[in-house]
């Protein structure tokens, strides 16, 4: 059993998955409001701002949290730990496939029981770096892409760029943003390296894992 006494602190890593993508959504929304209005924007008390400010950073942070589109990218699917156990599942006299699902409830169950705290924090972590620059790409691509479409639709109908030079240096910075970040790949690296270390932890632990195993064995032949 896992006889670490501190605490892993979960409820603070998706605290900051909520507050920081949601705290650059809205900044960049403000700022694109900022150049796209000019001076026409009307004055808003400070009291005022910071509230709407703290209702925008919560509400796209916990829309972007709920919607999960992290988890569907090839990076974070492939090669989970729990892909292992599927695999270990699969070997031995007694073999009882493992599904998705229960493959996933396992791995937790092990990691949750059996996994030092160091290691499930440093697993968190990088967890949260992963989910973090994953959503700060997408937030710059997103608005990368309506700031760029508001260029267009501005010079059509007569602007020229040196109106709108606040709005043209805005979205060059975020398709830098984008770019370095696209090009760069760094969170599918890291997110593929913390899932080798945990299977590396598996595989060391293999009398944990087997136990495992066998134990989910025997209560499925119980509960038959």
């Amino acid at each position: 059993m896992n006889q670490n006494s501190s605490v892993t602190p979960f409820g603070f890593y998706e605290t900051l998955r909520i507050f920081v993508t949601g705290y650059y959504f809205t900044t960049l929304l403000m700022i694109l409001l900022q150049a796209l209005t000019l001076n026409y924007i009307p004055a808003i008390p400070r009291f005022s701002f910071w509230v709407w400010f703290i209702f925008i950073t919560l509400i796209s942070g916990i829309t972007m949290y709920a919607q999960e589109s992290a988890k569907y990218r090839k990076a974070f699917k492939l090669n989970q730990p729990s892909a292992y156990l599927q695999a270990k599942a699969r070997l031995g006299p007694d073999a009882e496939p493992l599904s998705d699902d229960e493959a996933r409830r396992l791995y937790f169950y092990i990691l949750n029981t059996f996994v030092p705290q160091t290691f499930h924090d440093k697993i968190s972590y990088f967890g949260l770096v992963y989910y973090l620059m994953t959503q700060i790409r997408r937030s710059s691509l997103w608005f990368a892409v309506v700031a760029s479409g508001a260029i267009a639709v501005k010079f059509i109908l007569g602007s020229q760029l040196v109106e709108m030079k606040g709005l043209v240096g805005y979205a060059f910075v975020l398709w830098i943003l984008y770019a370095l970040n696209a090009m760069s790949n760094k969170a599918d690296r890291k997110m593929q390296e913390n899932y080798q270390d945990q299977i590396f932890w598996l595989q060391m632990n293999d009398d944990i894992v087997k136990n495992a195993l066998k134990r989910r064995h025997t209560y499925l032949k119980q509960s038959r």
